[in-house]
């Protein structure tokens, strides 16, 4: 359905429902795009729905065949000053779950999350996603589950050998603007979490990200 509204709701969304919408949701169908018809989605389905004539509530219709191309990659991140093209992107490649993890390095500890969930709202609807990821509470370098970790690893653009696809694995590391320390390098290595090179080049945070998705992505 082409050129059709696509509008998050909330996961509790069904057939039949009829539910209350924001000024925000009833200005943009009505005056906006002058069309009370749209998507909307939650939870992994969508559904036709209506903007009802009081411009207040929404009736769902019938839930669309439309998959969610959603994956299962859990993206962990130093918080940096350019999160919002971070988010923005993989959000697009349709990362699951989004974990910022407070690194010896990281300089952005004042970020805005509800802009950042706005943000990942915004470019869920505008990628065709039936669901939205999930920022969940920062995390310590220490309680990262190493073993289950591939990370974009720098030291291959100074010669290391490191290998450039992992597509057995779903969880990501991404590091600060400054690069990971040599303490926390040391800990990578030592507890199991593998190196993905992104290339012979340095690249900044917010590129690096959904390069190493890509090299995930089957």
């Amino acid at each position: 359905m082409k050129n059709i509204p696509r509008i998050f709701i909330g996961d509790n969304i069904n057939t039949g429902s009829i539910i209350p919408v924001d000024k925000s949701v009833a200005h943009y169908l009505s005056h906006v795009m002058r069309r009370n018809d749209c998507l909307v989605f939650g939870d992994g389905n969508e559904y036709v729905a209506n903007l009802n004539s009081d411009g207040k509530t929404m009736t769902i219709g019938e839930k669309t065949d439309h998959i969610d191309p959603s994956n299962d990659i859990t993206l962990y991140f130093a918080p940096i000053k350019r999160l919002d093209d971070m988010l923005n992107m993989a959000t697009q490649m349709g990362v699951k779950t989004f974990v910022p993890v407070i690194t010896e390095r990281t300089v952005a500890n004042h970020i805005n999350w509800e802009r950042m969930k706005k943000i990942v709202i915004e470019a869920a609807e505008q990628s065709n996603r039936n669901s939205v990821p999930n920022i969940t509470a920062p995390i310590k370098f220490n309680e990262l589950p190493f073993d289950k970790l591939v990370f974009a690893d720098e030291r291959a653009a100074y010669g290391a050998d490191i290998p450039t696809r992992y597509n057995d694995k779903k969880n990501i590391l991404v590091g600060p603007e400054g690069g990971f320390s040599n303490t926390e390098f040391d800990a990578l290595d030592k507890n199991g979490a593998a190196g993905l090179s992104l290339g012979k080049t340095i690249l900044r945070a917010e590129v690096a990200a959904p390069i190493a998705i890509s090299k995930v992505l089957p």
